[in-house]
């Protein structure tokens, strides 16, 4: 998909290549998102990737794609929730090509929700690395990054810019929900 690009994007490209969304993260989708993330309501996965693989390009996308990787959080938070909301995406929408064992999360950030995007910048600095002894998989490949939601762009920017320095060709986000 071609598309024009402001000129704040062709000086200082984003590390994304396409950025795909099924819905705006707002009513009812911000409440549903809420209670699939944070109050194990996992069946909503199912309804989530029917409409994502509805979403214009999608189908696309998930079959240009040598892997989906699910953003992943940081041992404490996966020990408090207890999955990973983003894993469960991954795996419904493409499990054949679907790994957490890739990209890693390796510094415990606060709650992204619960900062402003210039802290979400500083925050994430860092965060994210790819495992090294499946760094050689990146290597001309092209990824689709899957997470629940975006906001600021700050996680799935961090995590494309760490698989791009990987060797990873190409990144696309894909997310169930975009804010506006």
């Amino acid at each position: 998909m071609a598309g024009q690009r402001c000129g704040a994007c062709l000086k200082d490209p984003p590390p994304l290549d396409q950025c795909l969304a099924a819905v705006a993260y707002a009513y009812p989708w911000s409440a549903l998102i809420q209670s699939y993330k944070f109050h194990a309501q996992t069946g909503l996965v199912r309804s989530f990737a029917l409409l994502l693989r509805a979403t214009p390009w999608v189908e696309d996308a998930l079959e240009a794609a040598d892997l989906l990787l699910p953003m992943p959080l940081s041992a404490n938070r996966l020990k408090e929730r207890g999955y990973n909301q983003a894993l469960l995406l991954a795996q419904h929408l493409a499990p054949g090509k679907s790994r957490a064992d890739v990209l890693l999360k390796i510094v415990d950030t606060p709650a992204q929700h619960t900062l402003k995007r210039a802290q979400r910048l500083v925050a994430l600095n860092h965060a994210f690395a790819v495992e090294p002894l499946r760094a050689g998989e990146l290597a001309g490949k092209s990824v689709v990054l899957v997470d629940d939601v975006m906001t600021t762009g700050a996680s799935l920017f961090s995590a494309a810019r760490v698989l791009k320095s990987a060797g990873a060709r190409r990144v696309t986000g894909l997310v169930f929900a975009r804010t506006e």
